[in-house]
């Protein structure tokens, strides 16, 4: 017995190290940073001030909203291309072959974000790939400009955060019993309600979970969007990025990041709330 607790606390010191030395103890500097503001004197004092900065610069809040909507926008999208994927590994493909379909599935993360990215590049440029393509067989005689833009932008993102979706979803419905749709089936319920009613909700923790992780991700993700997005797709990570190392104005830069991070906690909280979900459950 007294073995088991000696265990249990020697393995339970390194994690609240890890989380008190990196997480804790770093946020609440930045938190008590981002009230601090350096007066005419050049004394700093507690303020509001970087805060307000946020809303009295238009480009700030602007960039704010679009980065929470596309944020939504490619978790909803990465749920819909992966879904059938992950129900066909799990329920329709033959196990051995399910294992090395899954297996392709982690090259990206193999590669690594900055490599994918520029082989995005070189697939939407306008002497990439697709253009090249495209012009060769008729159908377009001029590039299509896709670089550089919020389309080629989306692409990334989603690309980037699907394997981060479509592992808790196959989790999930790796447990669903084949059993209950086969009951489903000799009740003459339709693939829909099968689909709705017995599938979708079994598979929503895992649902849930893979949207947090690319929602969480996407939103505070800052390679794709600054190299595939350019310029003309402002992301708020940038902002923040040049508070801190552009300005070099990490007040503000601190009170930018605990910002996003108030969003991002908001829209997860009404996320799992419309879909009646518990955080306990989904992080299982």
């Amino acid at each position: 017995m007294k073995s088991s607790k000696f265990t249990f606390y020697l393995l339970l010191v390194p994690v609240l190290l890890w989380l008190v030395l990196l997480i804790v103890l770093p946020h609440i500097d930045l938190f008590i940073s981002s009230f601090q503001f350096e007066n005419d004197d050049g004394d700093m004092v507690f303020s509001f001030n970087n805060y307000l900065a946020f809303f009295e610069d238009k480009i700030y809040w602007l960039t704010f909203v679009k980065t929470a909507l596309y944020s939504i926008a490619v978790t909803i999208l990465g749920f819909v291309i992966t879904f059938p994927v992950a129900f066909y590994l799990t329920k329709v493909v033959a196990r051995k072959f399910s294992i090395f379909m899954t297996l392709l599935l982690l090259i990206p993360l193999w590669v690594g974000e900055l490599v994918t990215i520029y082989g995005w590049m070189i697939l939407l440029s306008d002497t990439g790939v697709i253009n090249n393509f495209l012009i060769s067989i008729g159908i377009i005689e001029t590039p299509i400009q896709m670089l550089y833009t919020n389309f080629s932008l989306t692409i990334g993102l989603v690309y980037m955060s699907m394997l981060f979706m479509i592992i808790p979803i196959m989790s999930a419905l790796d447990s669903l019993d084949d059993s209950m749709i086969e009951a489903a089936c000799d009740l003459g319920a339709t693939k829909w309600t099968i689909f709705t009613k017995i599938i979708i909700p079994y598979a929503m923790p895992g649902i849930a979970s893979g949207g947090i992780i690319v929602f969480m991700l996407v939103i505070g993700d800052y390679i794709a969007p600054n190299i595939l997005g350019g310029k003309s797709s402002l992301w708020f990570t940038e902002q923040i990025y040049n508070q801190f190392l552009s300005t070099f104005n990490w007040n503000e830069g601190a009170s930018f990041g605990f910002l996003l991070l108030l969003l991002s906690s908001l829209i997860i909280f009404i996320a799992l709330k419309l879909t009646g979900q518990k955080l306990d459950r989904v992080g299982r």
